[in-house]
């Protein structure tokens, strides 16, 4: 899959690029919603003999626009949403940069730039997609925007048990803790990349050695407390129990919350290496124990529950 960056104005000649069916859109979390989107985008370039593309965003309108809520973390950090769209199967993604020029675009005028002048020849979009200056261009105005060079397929929302999938919904569930329910609306488990780094050690003092995590990207955290997790290093699957939190029995109001993870039946050194962690469940809320004993107790109850709810001794 080959990405081209792009910024407001780019210098490429349409006659220089190939023909593609573009899948238009920020698709933050690729989700079920986006999929329908950029598989479709997908299945019409096979069809038309094209090629597929995908145009993306970054970083996200709401920080370039400074919107009351601003989405500095995200579910698919750039490294991350290419990956998955490589994994589509996707051949080509224009990653844009989102400034105040590109928003001061009339709709028009991001048509003939960014569609007919990248040799777009098919777009699909989300029903809700808007372009151009306050988002005045829709899936309905396109087809006027086209100068007839193109045409486009507009995909209706997709739903669960009557709700939108959505990034918004997506971010809620992460943030209340609800991780469980984010793999039916994905397509996969929520993950998050990082690196393992040097911590206090403490936990090797009593008995539960952890893995500090810091994200190789602005991966949304989940809410604070203890986890159920799939580790991957590698291709090497390890389960395990993940804490989000500040740590409140030994540090007291620490700034960040920090990710430990105690991987299960793994004595190795992993630092410097980079894990994958799965949040698959939430186990409880993180406590400030009455010192360290009733923590202890508290640790072997929660691998007990992990342990049964994944199956393994």
């Amino acid at each position: 899959m080959e990405i081209i960056h792009l910024q407001y104005p780019h210098s490429f000649q349409k006659e220089s690029l190939p023909e593609t069916v573009l899948a238009i859109g920020y698709f933050d979390g690729v989700h079920y919603g986006h999929q329908e989107v950029i598989k479709k985008a997908k299945t019409i370039a096979e069809e038309q003999g094209r090629e597929s593309a995908v145009m993306t965003f970054h970083p996200h309108p709401s920080v370039v626009l400074k919107k009351q809520t601003q989405h500095v973390e995200y579910i698919t950090p750039i490294d991350e949403k290419m990956k998955i769209l490589n994994d589509i199967g996707m051949d080509r993604v224009y990653l844009v940069e989102f400034n105040t020029d590109l928003a001061a675009l009339l709709p028009q005028e991001f048509v003939d730039h960014f569609l007919i002048g990248l040799n777009v020849k098919h777009v699909v979009a989300g029903f809700d997609f808007s372009y151009g200056h306050k988002g005045r261009g829709t899936m309905e105005t396109i087809p006027s925007h086209s100068r007839d060079e193109f045409s486009s397929t507009v995909v209706d929302k997709v739903t669960q048990d009557g709700t939108k999938i959505s990034s918004t919904l997506i971010r809620e569930k992460i943030q209340e803790g609800s991780v469980q329910d984010i793999q039916t609306l994905l397509g996969r488990p929520y993950a998050i990349v990082g690196e393992v780094i040097q911590g206090d050690q403490r936990g090797r003092t009593i008995g539960f050695p952890t893995a500090n995590i810091k994200p190789s990207d602005d991966f949304l955290l989940p809410k604070v407390g203890v986890y159920a997790v799939k580790v991957y290093h590698g291709d090497q699957l390890y389960h395990g129990m993940a804490n989000v939190g500040f740590k409140p029995t030994f540090e007291g109001e620490a700034e960040k919350p920090t990710i430990e993870v105690n991987i299960f039946d793994y004595n190795g050194d992993l630092y410097g290496e980079e894990l994958r962690i799965e949040w698959c469940t939430r186990i409880r809320e993180e406590t400030k124990f009455n010192g360290v004993d009733q923590l202890i107790d508290q640790l072997h109850e929660d691998e007990r529950q992990i342990r049964e709810f994944f199956g393994i001794n």
